[in-house]
């Protein structure tokens, strides 16, 4: 597929590059959409192009109900992606972003199509070491943003808890998003073949070194961890650190 032909409602591309020989797929934590990796390309090398993911039930997608489960995007998404499998391509993401780039993976490998050729993930314990912590996403509105701030140091932008309309718009999409991790289980399955790299917080309160490191189990290649400074939202701070560790690779 031509670079300037890709966009449509899922995959997105804010700046197509024709001589890309690496197409990066990146899915974004709760709450976030396709925006957020809006300027990657500018800090990686020409050799990539960024497409960002848009998930139904924010930014442009706002009117569309979001999906409350990991394998509900997976099997709208994986068909989606295959146009865009000319390329070599790569998986990033960042906590719930990443368990979707996981069974992105193992769906696109169950169909006999190319796999990834690397997959970044960043900010989440490996699938088969989630957290049991009890779910919150049905908790009312008060107890789940008290409860949201209290476990990931509030996810919630300051501008939007301080305007109830915004409010309303983030929620729903923010507790379709908790509930797709939260309701996620783990089958096992045979590893991956693609080299994996972990990214950290090294102040994350909810995903611990080890429990990062337990992405080892899902590959048969190599795995290499970089950790940072900073919470769960390390990623926020630190992006430019993430970008050379993943232009280093290639």
């Amino acid at each position: 597929m031509k670079t300037q032909q890709i966009s449509n409602i899922w995959v997105t591309c804010p700046n197509p590059n024709p001589k890309a020989r690496i197409r990066l797929f990146c899915l974004p934590y709760a709450g976030r959409g396709a925006s957020s990796f809006r300027t990657w390309s500018n800090d990686l090398p020409p050799e990539f192009e960024v497409c960002p993911i848009q998930l139904p039930g924010r930014e442009n997608r706002l009117k569309e109900p979001p999906l409350t489960q990991i394998s509900q995007i997976v099997k709208a998404l994986a068909p989606l992606l295959d146009p865009y499998l000319d390329l070599p391509f790569a998986f990033f993401g960042h906590s719930m972003g990443a368990l979707i780039c996981f069974e992105l993976s193992r769906e696109i490998r169950r169909v006999g199509n190319p796999s990834p050729i690397h997959l970044f993930i960043s900010g989440c314990p490996a699938p088969q070491k989630l957290d049991l912590s009890p779910p919150i996403h049905e908790l009312p509105a008060s107890e789940f943003v008290e409860e949201l701030c209290r476990r990931y140091n509030c996810i919630i932008p300051e501008s939007v808890q301080q305007n109830a309309d915004l409010m309303q718009l983030f929620l729903p999409a923010l507790r379709a998003d908790l509930a797709t991790g939260e309701t996620y289980i783990y089958t096992p399955e045979a590893p991956l073949n693609c080299p994996i790299s972990l990214f950290g917080g090294l102040q994350d309160g909810v995903v611990s070194q080890e429990a990062l490191e337990a992405w080892r189990e899902q590959t048969h290649n190599s795995v290499t961890v970089s950790m940072f400074p900073g919470n769960h939202f390390f990623i926020n701070s630190v992006r430019s650190n993430v970008l050379t560790c993943i232009a280093k690779l290639y």
